[in-house]
């Protein structure tokens, strides 16, 4: 912000609802406001100097004071409501995705247990475990999509919540 001095010859008339006399009363005391705000730039320049030449004498560098600042900020972050939030959140989040990867983990086993055990029954008729899972029948079957719905129904859970960096 610049002080710009009124030109008492370029003011021209008096803004509306100003009297004369209102209207040099304000400007005096424009005048007066402004000289204010200078003396106090001076002193506040003044204050500045005189605290760098004391950390300067501290062997207080502006790292230091960096470092403070960074470590009341994360503090001032961590009690905050909205990171506990978050963190509460995330924490529910954690939990829900490795109950459902659990649970897909189960369902999986069992399933393989299933092809396993029907294998056995083929392997009797020249049909190998390695042969049933590479067969392509598999992939169209409504166990195999079922798998990849869900699959896919966590990933985007996942991607939903913002939990895809973990």
């Amino acid at each position: 912000m610049t002080d710009v001095p009124v030109d008492n010859a370029a003011r021209g008339a008096a803004p509306e609802g100003l009297t004369l006399a209102e209207e040099e009363e304000l400007r005096a005391e424009l005048a007066k406001v402004e000289e204010e705000i200078g003396t106090l730039r001076q002193v506040l320049a003044a204050k500045e100097r005189h605290c760098g030449e004391l950390k300067r004498k501290l062997g207080l560098t502006p790292l230091d004071g960096l470092k403070q600042n960074l470590s009341k900020s994360w503090h001032d972050v961590q009690v905050s409501n909205a990171y506990k939030k978050t963190q509460e959140t995330l924490s529910q989040a954690g939990q829900k995705t490795s109950a459902a990867l659990s649970n897909v983990g189960s369902v999986i086993s069992r399933k393989l247990g299933d092809m396993r055990a029907h294998s056995i029954s083929h392997s009797l008729s020249g049909y190998s475990i390695r042969h049933s899972i590479s067969m392509p029948a598999m992939r169209n079957s409504a166990t195999f999509k079922s798998f990849e719905d869900r699959v896919g129904t966590i990933k985007t859970s996942i991607r939903a919540n913002g939990l895809s960096d973990m």
